[in-house]
């Protein structure tokens, strides 16, 4: 019985020497650093797929630079009612974990991810009365 009595004083002396000796040693590692990269496109492997630009315009529906109505919120471009109701279509048929079902984001992208989940459907199935609106 004293052996069990005796024995978590004795690991928590042990725990309190290690903490002690611990602290007091050097850090004997060096710090590690990032490299400094100068130009992305050294730092880059040969067999690399192409990068986008980082500063390029967003590609509109036509395939052309997008117009500020492309880019704007729906909430901006349609109403607070109006882009309620596209927002709780699109989250109504959406099968995506993350969908864009959001009104700070253009219309055109809440649409497009209605009718991408709508065409989902098979021609024997019925699909979401969220569809045919």
């Amino acid at each position: 019985m004293r052996k069990l009595i005796l024995l978590p004083a004795l690991m928590s002396a042990l725990l309190a020497l290690n903490a002690c000796t611990q602290a007091s040693e050097p850090a004997s590692a060096p710090e590690k650093t990032a490299p400094a990269v100068a130009d992305p496109a050294v730092a880059m492997p040969e067999d690399a797929p192409p990068q986008e630009e980082a500063m390029a315009p967003e590609a509109g529906p036509t395939g052309t630079a997008a117009t500020p109505a492309e880019t704007a919120s729906c909430l901006s471009a349609i109403g607070a009612a109006r882009s309620a109701r596209l927002v709780q279509r699109c989250i109504a048929v959406s099968p995506a974990t993350h969908p864009p079902c959001n009104a700070s984001n253009p219309c055109e992208m809440i649409q497009g991810e209605i009718d991408r989940s709508c065409a989902m459907w098979g021609p024997g199935e019925t699909r979401p009365v969220e569809c045919a609106a």
